[in-house]
């Protein structure tokens, strides 16, 4: 019972990051590679607000700021000049604005890891079930921050607007609504989604280095892909789904060595069976 709840709180971490990659590849039809750094950043954030002595909400706060501006100036520097490109050329430029964050929090910072402590959590002893404190914070929060997602994509004006541009940005231009500010919102929230991740990443595992966002990013991404990338819900059933499947591998002796590998060969096997993953929708495309 213990592993699988340790599952769903991994899950909730990668539904987080999930979430990033697949609103910003719903509206603005792009995969943004850089995404995972952002974790990163993050958590460096986090450390630096520590040492600075920073309470951990206050920290966490300012990692939250910290994300949702560097998402914001790099969909403005880096993607918006090209939003008329070849997809291609966004790749190349995304995985370039990976490699650049990496080096610059390794000029910064170095290149050796550095242990961060957001809080010393007690475990809770319910009969035989230990319960780790850091996996209840990360359950609930997560589950809130999804919900308040959900409710803000369906209900408010702005998660309206946002659909649209995913269903037909020429029409929604059309219509008035500010596309380029519509982009721009969706890259904000997705990194402090990112922000988010990064803390509770943190609770789990409490040490930070210039590629800590490589792994977890690349699961985060096959954990949209798993749900159906561009679906809000796939993105979260994808990330609870991939990440109780980890904790399951992880503690049979057997599969443990293994684990990364039947993550991905879960996804190869997802998309032979359905291409468009688990809540994914098929797209006609205008020719």
């Amino acid at each position: 019972m213990s592993t699988f709840i340790d599952g769903l709180s991994l899950g909730s971490i990668y539904a987080l990051i999930a979430l990033g990659y697949t609103m910003v590849y719903g509206i603005a039809k792009m995969l943004n590679f850089a995404h995972g750094d952002i974790i990163m950043v993050g958590a460096y954030a986090i450390l630096v607000s520590l040492l600075a002595g920073g309470h951990p909400v206050t920290a966490i706060m300012i990692s939250v700021v910290i994300c949702t501006v560097l998402g914001m100036a790099t969909e403005k520097l880096a993607y918006r000049p090209l939003r008329d490109a070849s997809p291609l050329a966004v790749l190349i430029t995304a995985i370039g604005v990976s490699y650049l964050l990496q080096s610059i929090a390794q000029l910064i910072f170095g290149a050796e890891t550095r242990p961060v402590t957001i809080a010393n959590f007690q475990p809770i002893q319910i009969g035989e079930l230990r319960i780790s404190v850091a996996t209840l914070i990360t359950l609930g929060v997560g589950a809130v921050i999804m919900a308040a997602l959900t409710w803000f994509v369906n209900k408010t004006r702005l998660g309206r607007a946002m659909q649209a541009v995913s269903e037909d940005r020429g029409a929604a231009q059309l219509m008035g609504i500010n596309v380029n500010m519509i982009i721009t919102v969706t890259f904000a929230i997705g990194s402090a989604l990112a922000a988010f991740a990064s803390a509770f990443y943190l609770m789990q595992i409490p040490n930070t280095s210039p590629t800590l966002g490589s792994m977890p990013g690349i699961k985060a991404f096959t954990a949209a892909v798993i749900g159906g990338i561009g679906s809000i819900p796939g993105a979260m059933v994808g990330g609870v789904f991939l990440g109780v499947i980890e904790k399951i591998s992880l503690s049979i002796p057997v599969l443990a060595p293994y684990t990364t590998a039947f993550e991905f060969g879960f996804l190869i096997l997802i998309l032979l069976v359905k291409p468009t993953g688990l809540l994914g929708k098929v797209r006609r495309e205008k020719v």
